[in-house]
């Protein structure tokens, strides 16, 4: 596995086109990998994410089982000149090292959903976004355990967890029209069950893999993102 960083010019028109269109974002990020075994193997599959760091400032993070080629988003919305376009590091060993009983500090974008149906009268469930944040915070909660891991807590009692950029989007697919409800948490973690963890670390959670939700990513609690 393999976890890359890429630093996009925001002033770039290309850059405003995929950083608005989740659409467009998953194909330039699929068009990094060539080789489909580099993209996705059985388990392991490719996921992104945007983070903004600062005013004006967007980093595309990637983790994959391959080595991605960023050379054509540098093209359409990086930074041509810059010495060092994107990083990639090796990921297996933050995966290796995972132990049940250690704390991360960690960041996830997701797409909090859950199922139902639209009318009395509709025979079929859908999925619907959660929007307000206590609802939002009660999906992970749900879902922390069966991942691997549990939120810590404040010396208040309640989770160790913020939340941002929660927004939901439209964007053109095909012919129609996809409505995305996501969320960024930031928190602090402990892990219940290594294994399970590095099955989330490297598959996602929850829906929306393809339009830059599911990746959790871990950081020392006392390190900087």
């Amino acid at each position: 596995m393999f976890l890359t960083r890429f630093q996009i010019n925001a002033a770039r028109r290309n850059a405003r086109k995929l950083v608005s269109s989740p659409h467009a974002m998953h194909a330039a990020v699929r068009a990094a990998f060539p080789d489909a075994a580099d993209y996705e193997r059985p388990g392991v599959r490719t996921l992104w994410r945007l983070d903004t760091p600062a005013t004006a400032t967007v980093h595309l993070y990637i983790a994959s089982p391959g080595r991605p080629d960023l050379t054509h988003l540098v093209e359409q919305a990086g930074w041509p000149t810059s010495e060092e376009a994107w990083t990639t590091r090796e990921y297996d060993g933050l995966l290796a090292s995972l132990r049940a009983g250690q704390e991360w500090a960690f960041r996830l974008t997701a797409n909090p959903t859950h199922s139902g149906r639209k009318t009395a009268e509709a025979k079929e469930t859908q999925r619907f976004g959660y929007l307000r944040e206590h609802e939002q915070i009660a999906w992970l909660l749900a879902r922390a355990e069966r991942h691997g891991f549990t939120l810590a807590t404040q010396q208040d009692g309640r989770p160790n967890l913020r939340l941002h950029r929660r927004q939901t989007q439209s964007f053109k697919r095909g012919m129609g029209t996809v409505t995305l409800t996501t969320a960024t948490y930031d928190g602090i973690l402990h892990v219940t069950d290594a294994h399970t963890l590095r099955r989330a670390l490297t598959g996602g959670i929850g829906h929306a893999k393809a339009y830059g939700c599911g990746l959790l990513t871990l950081a020392p609690v006392q390190g900087n993102r």
